[in-house]
């Protein structure tokens, strides 16, 4: 067993703890606190199934459940969230997300991989795609501030109806994605093996009954655990003087991103950077071409119509400040650890900016 496994078993504990909650009154920031350990292992429980599944199920159809569940925890939050009425909070936690993941999950994997080795690269293609496909997402989020500037008086109305076009249109191309890069030209997204790294080890048949059962039960305790987080988050962030704008952009996606960041070093380390940038850019993407436009359409079915396109400016700001450096650092296919100080320096720099914003 990993050290890595150790300690997600460890964190294990939390769970019933944090649904102890729904008995017993815990204080509001004890229950937020609780409720945010617990969700790392469910996270990482529901990621290592959804792997072990997709190994059996084949390459195609393993590609489209690693696809559909590789935002999950973010997405069940934000549901739970939605049926609170906390829209504000839900795209705050989304750009956070695309943030945490950009500049923190990446710099991290960059910088550790950067000591170990002078120089990593990943392929290039790849990375226009991803440049490319992140620029459209920008100009999607910026549209409706944008009309709302050009046109100060329009009707808020006529943004929500922007937001689900929209959110049909890059539910339309994530799909198309998922073709090109499952099917069509998935020679550029094999994570070739580097040579003298060995990358994988031989591994013992998996129990598919086993996996999909963790992956039910996970899923399931993920939506308690999640009630719980967002039940305390109100009094929580009241309590310790904190902003929902701030504990939505860079709490919240600390706890539910922890496995993906610490899986994008794992794979910096064994000079497998194409593998830490398929993480940690292929999530943003997923958060934006998938999860964002899914909110939208179902806060339109729940009767909120607050949850659409339309980011808080400052959000907005912070997620285009991370797509532009991270295009800028990727756009070679080859990295430093100096890169990874970068996008450190720049989640931290956002992170104090957020944390002193009325």
């Amino acid at each position: 067993m990993t050290t890595q496994q150790k300690i997600l078993l460890g964190l294990l504990i939390f769970v019933p703890v944090a649904l102890l909650n729904f008995i017993f009154k815990l204080p509001p920031m004890v229950s937020f606190i609780i409720s945010g350990l617990a969700i790392v292992p469910l996270a990482a429980g529901i990621a290592n199934a959804t792997e072990a599944i997709s190994e059996v199920i084949g390459p195609t159809l393993g590609g489209l459940l690693n696809a559909t569940f590789g935002n999950f925890t973010e997405m069940i939050i934000a549901i739970v969230a939605l049926r609170q009425g906390l829209a504000e909070v839900v795209k705050a936690s989304l750009s956070g997300s695309i943030i945490a993941n950009l500049l923190l999950g990446l710099g991290l994997a960059i910088l550790a991989g950067g000591l170990r080795f002078r120089e990593q690269q990943f392929p290039v293609a790849v990375a226009r795609i991803n440049a490319s496909s992140l620029t459209l997402a920008l100009i999607v989020l910026m549209t409706p501030t944008a009309i709302q500037a050009a046109a100060p008086g329009v009707s808020l109305q006529l943004v929500d109806h922007f937001s689900y076009a929209a959110a049909i249109l890059l539910l339309v191309f994530y799909g198309l994605m998922l073709l090109f890069s499952m099917k069509t030209h998935r020679h550029l997204y094999l994570l070739n093996e580097v040579a003298g790294v060995e990358t994988h080890e031989p591994e013992a048949a998996v129990n598919l009954k086993l996996q999909i059962g963790i992956l039910l039960g996970g899923t399931i305790l993920l939506v308690f655990v999640s009630d719980v987080l967002v039940d305390s988050l109100q009094e929580a962030i009241t309590e310790v003087g904190l902003t929902q704008l701030f504990t939505g952009v860079f709490l919240i996606p600390i706890f539910s991103s922890v496995v993906e960041f610490i899986t994008c070093v794992k794979f910096s380390l064994n000079n497998r950077m194409e593998g830490a940038v398929a993480v940690a850019i292929g999530s943003s993407l997923q958060i934006i071409l998938f999860v964002a436009p899914v909110l939208v359409l179902v806060g339109w079915l729940l009767g909120q119509p607050q949850m659409n396109l339309s980011f808080n400016f400052f959000e907005l700001v912070a997620v285009v400040a991370a797509v532009m450096i991270t295009n800028s650092i990727s756009n070679d296919g080859a990295t430093n650890w100096l890169e990874g100080v970068l996008l450190l320096m720049t989640y931290l720099v956002l992170a104090v900016a957020f944390f002193i914003h009325p």
